[in-house]
């Protein structure tokens, strides 16, 4: 009993060797695109619902913390079909393997806010600088397995985070200061994914 133990947490640890050598491909460019025309919707409803959102933080937050929800279901969705789709066997390590690493990104953003919201009212503006630069590391750590060009695309998270943070201000609270670098951050990392997988087909 010991031995078949053994043999199976060998093939376990194999698997996830493998998956963690194999480039993920269980996000499809199409859906990432439309993530990114999702921020760009938010963007203008914010614009006509909420044109103050420094006074009206609870209904800015709503909006995109469901932005975000409905990205997320939407990418996830996808990924677990397409990633037992391309992947097969390998599919739960793989998905596994992609959640491990953006995972604790999103909790860093959720309990960033929290704190922000329920400590330090003052600095609420910064939110969504912080939710850039916390996203921008979430790419960095996932470009293990993904197509190197898509760390072009956590600098550029990074980039337009902080130069939110740099407004110093209720600026940065502006519709498009979370429209402009989501809608086009997700567009890049469609067009990467499109590229590559294009690139692929052409030398097999």
């Amino acid at each position: 009993m010991n031995d078949l133990n053994k043999a199976l947490g060998d093939i376990s640890s194999i698997r996830r060797q493998v998956a963690h050598s194999t480039e993920f491909r269980g996000c499809g460019p199409a859906t990432l695109a439309s993530t990114g025309a999702l921020a760009i919707a938010a963007a203008w409803a914010q614009a006509l619902w909420v044109p103050d959102p420094a006074n009206h933080v609870a209904a800015y937050l709503l909006i995109w913390i469901w932005t975000a929800a409905l990205s997320a279901a939407l990418i996830g969705t996808e990924m677990y079909a397409r990633t037992r789709r391309i992947h097969s066997g390998m599919a739960d390590e793989m998905i596994r393997m992609a959640v491990e690493q953006f995972l604790p990104s999103v909790g860093v953003g959720v309990l960033l806010t929290f704190v922000l919201v329920r400590f330090v009212p003052g600095a609420l503006w910064m939110i969504p600088g912080m939710w850039q630069v916390i996203f921008s590391l979430g790419v960095f750590s996932s470009c293990r397995f993904l197509p190197r060009p898509v760390a072009v695309v956590g600098a550029w998270y990074l980039l337009t985070g902080l130069t939110c943070i740099s407004l110093a201000d209720n600026r940065a609270l502006s519709p498009w200061a979370m429209g402009i670098p989501y809608g086009a951050g997700q567009a890049m990392v469609a067009g990467i994914l499109l590229f590559t997988a294009t690139e692929g087909s052409d030398e097999s």
